[in-house]
C-alpha cells in the first residue's frame, strides 16, 4: 500500500502535469481523474435497480435537492406524502408520458400520468398517486451508502421513455438500432410472447422509433446491431458479465444486440443475479459487472417485496469484506423515474434525450465521504468513466458527452469499508430461489 505523502505527491505531480497541458504543453491525453482511475480502479460494478426518482425514493436526504411538495396541471400544490417500497401500484412510464410530467419544463403533467392496477384490482392508488415517497425507515440500507459515499441528485436517465430502451443505454449510451442511425428505439417491446424481447422476441414483436422531430411512426423488430461497452472491453481484453434474472427478458441490455446474442459473448450474461456474490467469495469477479435484480429485489412500485436496500447492500458488503475493495468502483442508480413526481426539469438534447431524474450512489474506497454531488450526470457518465478506467475509445454516443463523475472521487488515501446494516445479508440472497423474469410497462 502506498503511504498518504507518496499518494498527495502524486496527486501534486498530475496535477501540476495537467496545469501544463491547459497552458498548451503537449501531453500524453491523459487527465488527473483518468491516471488516477487507470492506476487505483481494477473493478467497476453498475447495480441498475428500477423506476425511481430522487423526489420519491430519497425524501429528505441531507444536502440534496429533494422536493416536499410539487404543483399539478391545474396549478395546485400536492404535498408529497409517504408509501410503502411495495406501493401496491405501479405509474405508466413511456414516452408520452415523460412529456406530460415534463410539460415544456414547467415539471406539472405528472397527475396526467396513469396508474396501472394488477389484474383483478381496482381503484388501487390514493389520491395523487404520482405525488408519493417511499417512508425513509423502509430504505436504511441505501441512506447508509448514500450518506458515507455519494450521493448525486443531478442523475438524470439518459433516456425519455421505459426500462427496455433504458437498458440499451447503459450498456451502449444509445438505443439506436444502428450505428450511424439517427433514431432511437423509444418503447418497450410490444406484442412479445412469454417475456421474451430483443433478439428472442415473437415474429410479430416490435418497438416504436422516434426520429430526430419527434415523430414515432416507424417501428422495427426489436434487434439491433451497434458496438457496445462489452465490445471495446473484448477489445482491450479486459473481462466482464452482465447478471439477469431472465436472458430473454427486457432488464436484459445485450439481448436485442444481434452479435452478443449470436457470438462466444453470450456465455458473459449470467441467468441468476445473486452469481454475483458467488463470483466475489469465490474471487472471479470480472473486470465490468452489469447487474440486474429479480422483481423481488427490483424496488419496481407494485411488484417488488421490499428487498432492493437489501440486496444492494448485499453485494456492496459482499466486495468491501473481500480483497476486490481496495480497487472497486461501484454504481448505484435505477433504470427509469417511473412515473413518479420529480420537480427538476431534465436539460433537453434531442427528441429522446434526457429523460427526468434517477437517483445515483457512489461507493468506492476512493469516492468522496459524505459528498453530494450537485454536477449533472447521466448514464454515459458511468460508461465514460469506465472508458477512461480501463484506457478505451469512446462509443461516441451518450458518453462522449456525458462527465466522467470525477467529481465523486478523491484519490489521495482510501477509505476503510464499513459494512452497511441491513435486514438481509448476502448468504440470504444466495441460499433464496426468487422468481425469474421482469415486469414493465409503457
Amino acid at each position: 500500500m502506498r503511504s498518504s505523502a507518496t499518494l498527495r505527491f502524486v496527486s501534486q505531480v498530475l496535477e501540476s502535469i495537467t496545469t501544463f497541458a491547459l497552458l498548451g504543453f503537449v501531453f500524453t491525453g491523459l487527465t488527473v481523474m483518468s491516471a488516477h482511475a487507470q492506476s487505483q480502479i481494477k473493478h467497476v460494478i453498475i447495480i441498475f435497480q428500477e423506476n425511481r426518482t430522487p423526489d420519491n425514493m430519497f425524501h429528505g436526504f441531507p444536502g440534496a435537492d429533494i422536493a416536499n411538495s410539487g404543483t399539478n396541471s391545474d396549478g395546485k400544490k400536492i404535498t408529497l406524502e409517504p408509501i410503502t417500497i411495495e406501493g401496491g401500484y405501479d405509474l405508466s412510464h413511456g414516452h408520452d408520458d415523460f412529456l406530460n410530467e415534463y410539460d415544456g419544463g414547467k415539471m406539472d403533467g405528472a397527475n396526467k400520468i396513469g396508474v396501472i392496477c394488477q389484474k383483478g384490482q381496482h381503484h388501487c392508488s390514493p389520491a395523487n398517486p404520482q405525488f408519493k415517497y417511499v417512508d425513509p425507515s423502509e430504505l436504511g440500507p441505501y441512506f447508509q451508502m448514500g450518506e458515507e459515499y455519494v450521493f448525486g441528485d443531478r442523475m438524470f436517465q439518459t433516456n425519455q421513455g421505459p426500462s427496455f430502451p433504458a437498458h440499451q443505454f447503459i450498456i451502449a449510451g444509445t438505443s439506436a438500432p444502428t450505428e450511424t442511425s439517427d433514431l432511437f428505439d423509444e418503447t418497450n417491446v410490444h406484442g412479445a410472447i412469454g417475456g421474451e424481447v430483443g433478439c428472442f422476441a415473437a415474429a410479430g414483436a416490435y418497438v416504436s422509433l422516434i426520429d430526430p422531430q419527434g415523430g414515432d411512426k416507424q417501428t422495427m423488430y426489436p434487434c439491433f446491431e451497434h458496438q457496445t461497452l462489452a465490445d471495446l472491453l473484448d477489445n482491450a481484453g479486459v473481462s466482464w458479465r452482465y447478471y439477469t434474472s431472465s436472458k430473454t427478458g427486457g432488464w436484459t441490455g445485450p439481448n436485442a444486440i444481434y452479435h452478443l446474442v449470436h457470438g462466444a459473448d453470450w456465455s458473459n450474461v449470467i441467468q441468476n443475479p445473486s452469481a454475483i456474490l458467488t463470483d466475489i467469495s469465490k474471487k472471479r469477479l470480472a473486470g465490468v459487472s452489469w447487474v440486474t435484480p429479480t422483481w423481488q429485489e427490483s424496488d419496481h412500485s407494485d411488484f417488488n417485496k421490499g428487498l432492493g436496500p437489501s440486496w444492494v447492500a448485499s453485494i456492496v458488503n459482499a466486495v468491501g469484506g473481500s480483497a476486490y475493495w481496495s480497487d472497486t468502483a461501484i454504481f448505484v442508480t435505477w433504470d427509469d423515474w417511473g412515473g413518479w413526481y420529480d420537480h427538476v426539469a431534465p436539460t433537453i438534447y434531442n427528441s429522446y434525450e434526457y429523460g427526468l431524474r434517477v437517483p445515483l450512489i457512489v461507493i468506492s474506497p476512493y469516492a468522496k465521504q459524505a459528498y453530494v454531488s450537485h454536477v449533472t450526470h447521466d448514464f454515459g457518465s458511468i460508461l465514460h468513466f469506465t472508458e477512461e478506467v480501463f484506457n478505451l475509445p469512446s462509443l461516441g454516443f451518450a458518453d462522449s458527452r456525458a462527465d466522467d463523475m470525477s467529481d465523486c472521487f478523491q484519490f489521495a488515501e482510501p477509505h476503510k469499508f464499513h459494512r452497511i446494516q441491513a435486514p438481509y445479508d448476502e448468504h440470504y440472497f444466495v441460499t433464496h430461489k426468487f422468481s425469474p423474469g421482469s415486469v414493465d410497462d409503457d
